[in-house]
């Protein structure tokens, strides 16, 4: 076992003051800008993501600089501990969360550098958040258009080590399809490019705000990867036929690491790096591929009478070339309706009788094109069947206001009610189109054989459903059902020639996952590309390689010891909430709370970007506390 991957996904414990890294910590402290915190408090904040696990982390900084990453790395390297890089924890699967030291990059790391109209580019650092980047790029005329649903809040560190997509990558690809290059810096101390050329290079002289970069940078030009990226085309090389057998055919796959992308002609060595879930290197700066904003968007809300009737119209709808075609059933909707802050969009903009909704949106400059393409739907929708119709959004209101409900889907359908939550498990197959509902209905059969119920959003345009079973964690017979749901999906998705994991990444919930879906001889080649640019597994270990079981309870927010219920005495009535223990984990930790733009958020976090003053971090830390675990 490498030195550092006996660390990986060791169970949680008692979040108490940690003696055994003093000599790490002190290092850090004195050669970091940035705060050093080992502390319990700290600890338990960074030990968890959106996901349903909680592991501890070895301590947490927040480098300030690109010498702090660097620095950091270097003495985590020296004192054998792993390093996991984090961006604002909002990952499904458990990657943003390690028995590590944890380097948060949200906190200082959003420098952006000078952008090239002619080119369309732009080098950031990897704490950049997606909206602020966009609003930045505005007067400009451009964007970055992998439009996550948590693009409020999501870095681009994050968006590209976790691949992600998004509603609009029928029209503008995933983050590997966007990234240009990334300077990284490795495991062994090298700092390097990956992807472009010496004019795409960033100036060994500046960094992105325009400050001096650390003098690494010169070194990665006279002593770049190249070694690296040789074996790591040697291996795609070697396994182009089993590659060509195993790699699903539909337009999300983010599994395992991206050795199909560098066999396609031009492929950039940035490709491998993208969805390497911070496992391959750590990301200092990454040159993004921009696009030219559109003048105008128009909406169209279809309604369908059923599910079945929905996902089978999809494979007709993306021939009109949409730019997104967005899922959203009944449950989601009704959802909405019970929530304040959505249900006059729900009332006036949704159809009541409809069962499942495609929104599907077209952009361009052309108001009368454009205006002809929603009545062109119209005709497709109307001609499915009885029961189906489309309500045209034109005004840019009203498209805000509908994108918002299925922007905030995941949080939507969190306010579920109860112990039964809808849980990430099979919630990021891809399926080819014509079989859309071929894949929903299998799915609804498992998960009412299962005795749970299903919650459907998506991005329809790319076969990529976001399906969810409402299960309660604390249960031992749904946390059974918990593997025995994802491997009879998977087995349905293998059959209809689709993906296991399209755009959320693979983590703790999915890695263990790949050799039974893409097979022995790829999960080696994985391991191969893991060794030769991580042989010590310092980086992010037990991810993609070397992954525990996924229903490990000893990883779980809620494990064997978590009590089934907690009693305290409330001054307050919160009954409405099933409690006070309830209200307290009712925090999805999907961090809308970290948003920055105008709107109704936590203000202290605006203030701060501190982690505990966010809501999410005050939620963790109650419960941690109400359940005796900050000592």
């Amino acid at each position: 076992m490498p030195p550092c991957s006996r660390f990986a996904c060791e169970p949680k414990g008692l979040f108490t003051t940690c003696h055994m890294f003093t000599t790490l910590a002190t290092r850090l402290r004195q050669n970091l800008e940035g705060p050093v915190r080992f502390d319990a408090l700290t600890r338990a904040l960074y030990s968890t993501d959106a996901s349903i696990y909680q592991i501890e982390p070895i301590g947490v900084v927040l480098p300030r600089t690109l010498d702090d990453i660097d620095a950091a790395m270097a003495i985590a390297r020296e004192e054998g501990v792993p390093v996991l890089p984090r961006g604002a924890g909002t990952s499904q699967c458990g990657q943003a969360i390690g028995r590590a030291l944890v380097v948060d990059t949200s906190r200082h790391l959003r420098r952006v550098g000078p952008v090239d109209r002619e080119d369309r580019t732009v080098w950031v650092e990897p704490g950049v958040v997606l909206d602020g980047l966009n609003r930045r790029l505005a007067p400009a005329g451009l964007f970055f258009p992998v439009d996550v649903a948590t693009a409020s809040r999501a870095t681009i560190g994050g968006m590209a080590g976790n691949n992600s997509g998004g509603a609009r990558s029928i029209r503008y690809g995933i983050m590997a399809d966007n990234v240009l290059a990334i300077e990284a810096a490795l495991a062994d101390g090298r700092v390097a490019v990956f992807g472009g050329d010496e004019e795409g290079a960033p100036d060994p002289r500046r960094s992105p705000g325009g400050r001096p970069a650390p003098a690494q940078a010169d070194h990665a030009e006279r002593n770049g990867a190249a070694d690296l990226i040789r074996a790591a085309t040697a291996i795609a090389s070697r396994e182009a036929g089993e590659l060509e057998r195993r790699v699903p055919k539909v337009l999300r796959h983010v599994a395992g690491y991206n050795l199909h992308r560098l066999l396609r002609p031009g492929a950039s060595p940035a490709e491998l790096l993208v969805g390497s879930e911070g496992t391959l290197a750590f990301f200092r700066r990454i040159r993004l591929k921009l696009s030219r904003r559109p003048a105008r968007r128009v909406l169209g809300v279809c309604a369908f009478p059923s599910l079945f009737d929905a996902l089978d119209a999809v494979q007709h709808i993306v021939e009109l070339q949409p730019h997104a075609v967005e899922l959203m059933d009944h449950t989601l909707t009704a959802l909405a309706r019970e929530n304040a802050a959505f249900r006059s969009t729900v009332d006036a903009l949704f159809p009541a009788a409809a069962h499942t909704l495609l929104l599907v949106e077209f952009a361009g400059d052309g108001e009368e094109a454009l205006a002809g393409r929603l009545s062109r739907l119209e005709e497709v929708v109307r001609g499915i069947g009885p029961g189906c119709g489309v309500t045209r959004a034109e005004d840019p209101a009203a498209q805000a206001a509908i994108w918002a409900v299925r922007r905030a889907g995941l949080n939507i359908v969190m306010s579920m009610k109860g112990d039964r939550k809808p849980v990430s498990i099979v919630e990021d197959c891809a399926v080819p189109l014509p079989v859309l509902a071929e894949f929903g209905a299998a799915v609804e059969e498992i998960f009412a054989r299962h005795g749970t119920a299903s919650t459907w959003y998506a991005h329809a345009s790319v076969g990529c459903l976001h399906v969810r079973p409402s299960l309660d964690m604390k249960d031992p017979a749904d946390i059974r059902a918990y593997r025995a749901i994802a491997e009879e999906v998977h087995g349905v998705v293998g059959r209809l020639g689709g993906s296991h994991s399209g755009e959320h990444g693979d983590g703790i919930l999915r890695s263990e996952f790949i050799e039974p879906v893409l097979g022995r001889r790829l999960a080696r080649a994985f391991e191969e590309v893991k060794d030769a640019f991580d042989p010590d597994g310092m980086m992010n270990p037990g991810k993609i390689v070397g992954a525990p079981r996924m229903d490990d309870r000893g990883l779980f927010r809620y494990g064997p010891e978590y009590p089934r219920r907690v009693e305290l005495p409330t001054v307050s009535d919160w009954s409405e909430d099933g409690g006070f223990a309830r209200a307290v984990e009712a925090c999805n930790n999907n961090g809308a709370c970290r948003k920055m733009e105008p709107g109704v958020m936590c203000p202290s976090y605006r203030v701060t970007r501190e982690e505990r003053d966010s809501t999410r971090g005050r939620a963790n830390v109650l419960r941690l506390a109400m359940t005796g675990k900050l000592g």
